[in-house]
């Protein structure tokens, strides 16, 4: 080959090359990102039953067709036989497909429902004391009726986490955070998923499918990370993306769960809430200092 001809060959390989060793699009190389929540390894789970029969049904068309090729392939100055089609042959490859339909839509829904519905927290997760007191028929809930609740607003362009049983009516003084989510792990997370401006899509990849975020729509989703992330001192990160072109700086707008502890998540979340209560003290005291200004005409 000549040389001018090599060069765009191997660049494109090199391009090629790159792109299956980041480390994001590698993720998992031919399946779904999982084990950080069941339900990330149902969904990873119900792939690979479907790949393999895929496989399967592939590589068994193909063999048969490269058997017909070669077995029957016309001799030189031979006549084509004139075949007018096989009936039974006809009739058993389509009841064939049909069942294997069947059977993969059976699985399907049985997976369905696991992925759909979250288990019920670990013995060494948070302890929730009321669960989530709802009257919500949308949100799905663990067995015994208890999660962890959080909302999931998308903004243009950052994520805000506020910790709140009802995203409804969720007091100004709850605790929230911004880009970063730190949950407690062995405790089933329930998520009330929303938008504040225009549609963003919610993507943890190994905590489960991506769920949009819509103005004026609320969407739910769930996951329970297992205790061995929360092992080592500030937990484990799990990353990810807006997964909706939503603007300009879309690519900013990455996401973040962070999983520790039930100390930790304790400790964080007092935190949290004792940020809120000095700044509405100060909050408080600056606005006290302008009422006493403007009554004397000084200039706060």
């Amino acid at each position: 080959m000549p040389s001018s001809r090599r060069w765009p060959a191997a660049l494109l390989a090199a391009v090629c090359g790159l792109l299956i060793l980041t480390p994001v699009a590698s993720a998992d190389l031919l399946s779904p990102e999982s084990g950080g929540s069941p339900n990330a390894d149902d969904i990873d789970l119900l792939y690979w039953i479907v790949m393999a029969v895929a496989i399967i049904v592939f590589v068994g068309v193909e063999g048969l067709l490269l058997y017909t090729l070669f077995k029957f392939k016309a001799r030189k100055g031979a006549v084509a036989a004139q075949i007018r089609g096989n009936t039974r042959l006809e009739i058993g490859w389509t009841v064939g497909a049909a069942l294997i339909l069947v059977v993969l839509a059976t699985v399907t829904f049985i997976k369905l429902d696991e992925i759909r519905t979250p288990a019920t927290s670990g013995a060494n997760g948070a302890q929730l004391a009321d669960g989530v007191m709802v009257a919500d028929t949308k949100r799905r809930l663990p067995p015994n009726g208890k999660s962890l609740n959080i909302c999931v607003n998308g903004q243009q362009y950052v994520w805000r986490y506020t910790y709140a049983q009802d995203c409804k009516k969720a007091p100004l003084n709850a605790p929230f955070s911004y880009e970063e989510m730190v949950v407690p792990v062995d405790t089933t997370v329930t998520l009330d998923i929303n938008a504040q401006d225009v549609i963003h899509s919610w993507w943890i990849p190994e905590l489960g499918g991506k769920m949009d975020a819509t103005p004026g729509y609320t969407n739910y989703t769930w996951f329970k990370v297992p205790g061995k992330f929360g092992a080592k001192p500030g937990g484990t990160v799990f990353y990810g993306q807006c997964a909706e072109l939503c603007g300009r700086n879309h690519a900013n707008m990455t996401a973040r769960v962070r999983a520790v502890s039930v100390q930790e998540y304790e400790a964080w979340l007092d935190g949290r809430k004792q940020d809120i209560q000095n700044g509405n003290k100060a909050a408080e005291a600056q606005r006290k200092q302008f009422e006493s200004s403007s009554a004397t005409g000084q200039t706060p």
